[in-house]
């Protein structure tokens, strides 16, 4: 049977805001992430049949089809197309989604998936200051809806019974993990370092080595005057891109490549959209249902960390083994470049698998608007 397979997965560091990656262009920091991609497969640029891009804040810098445009930046042939897609939070993890339907359809044989977002240049929510994306219809039919994520995860949180100690607390372990994950080389083969200025810059930028949930009990809330959320237990806003190599296992065979995981099977559901947050519970519940896989097969989680109560309420449902999610640290102190997120995530996941030898890998994203996507890779060989 015709299988989908990642061959190879690169992500550009995070840079924190307004910080080292700034002064890059979007456009040509997804180009260098693509080079390296090639560059470490030795894949000829020629035999790429498509490149599907995800960013989310298409104004600006990002606008007029990003993907089309790295592919150019980039050098690489003027026949290859590139598609940018949307699916807020998500839109790299769906970009891998559509990447692997392509490879098995037979519809293409080689497919980069990948994403960007420099939210330093383009910031979250800029479109809102051009109108209202949601239009009255919506407005009218959820009376509560404020389309603030910050005000969801504090719902989240008070339904869930999280007190702020606890969010703190996991806020801090992401942090922790990060760093060790850091000092022991975890992220060294994944990540390209991009020339700023003519420096290296090749160290997520994010983390923070000092912090403690002391530290955090003096951040003021950042939603409501008695809420429990705030910047130390919220996703950073970040800048980087990444990108995946995708093709059956046969074509990977043939040229001498070795994939790393085989795409099991990826789903994206809807959910309430108030709480807007909720949608990897129902999101994995489908995926394992589907690909016939019960959770505990399952070695590693990666549970996007957008804000604190997002993943413990994934664990909460799903009863999961809290050992085995976000063994690496998560948004919270890696940072969330919103459209290359999910591509980005992916590519620390499946080199974890690698490195572990962890058969099956677990991938879910909470988004804008109340939907989720949730992908299941199995490690090769």
């Amino acid at each position: 049977m015709r299988d989908a397979v990642i061959v190879e997965a690169v992500r550009s560091p995070h840079g924190k805001r307004n910080g080292t990656l700034a002064g890059v262009h979007p456009v040509d920091l997804m180009a260098d992430v693509l080079s390296a991609l090639l560059t470490r497969t030795g894949l000829e640029p020629e035999m790429v049949d498509d490149v599907v891009l995800g960013c989310v804040t298409q104004l600006g810098d990002q606008s007029s089809n990003i993907a089309r445009f790295a592919v150019l930046a980039a050098g690489w042939p003027e026949r290859i197309p590139g598609v940018t897609v949307n699916r807020a939070c998500g839109s790299s993890q769906q970009a891998l989604d559509y990447a692997a339907c392509a490879v098995l359809a037979g519809q293409a044989e080689i497919v980069v998936a990948g994403g960007v977002e420099t939210m330093s240049r383009v910031p979250l929510g800029a479109a809102r200051e051009m109108g209202m994306p949601y239009g009255p219809r919506v407005l009218e039919r959820y009376d509560d809806f404020s389309f603030n994520q910050g005000i969801s995860a504090e719902m989240i949180a008070q339904r869930w019974g999280f007190d702020r100690r606890q969010l703190d607390e996991y806020s801090v372990a992401s942090h922790e993990k990060a760093a060790a994950a850091t000092d022991a080389g975890a992220f060294t083969g994944q990540i390209v370092s991009i020339d700023v200025g003519g420096s290296r810059f090749g160290v997520d930028e994010g983390i923070r080595r000092n912090t403690s949930v002391d530290a955090m009990a003096s951040l003021k809330p950042s939603f409501s005057a008695d809420g429990r959320i705030h910047a130390g237990n919220s996703s950073q806003i970040s800048d980087g891109a990444a990108a995946l190599l995708v093709m059956t296992s046969e074509r990977a065979k043939e040229l001498g490549l070795t994939p790393i995981a085989r795409y099991r099977h990826g789903v994206a559901v809807g959910a309430d959209p108030t709480l807007m947050l909720t949608g990897p519970i129902p999101a994995t519940q489908r995926l394992l249902q589907r690909a016939g896989i019960a959770l505990s097969e399952v070695g590693v989680y990666e549970v996007n960390e957008a804000f604190a109560p997002v993943p413990l309420a994934w664990l909460h449902d799903l009863d999961a083994d809290p050992k085995r999610l976000n063994p690496l640290g998560g948004a919270i102190a890696l940072g969330h470049p919103l459209g290359a997120s999910g591509a980005s995530l992916m590519t620390r996941m499946v080199h974890h698998m690698r490195e572990h030898g962890i058969r099956y890998g677990l991938q879910t994203m909470c988004e804008g608007g109340g939907t989720a996507n949730a992908t299941l890779v199995e490690l090769v060989g």
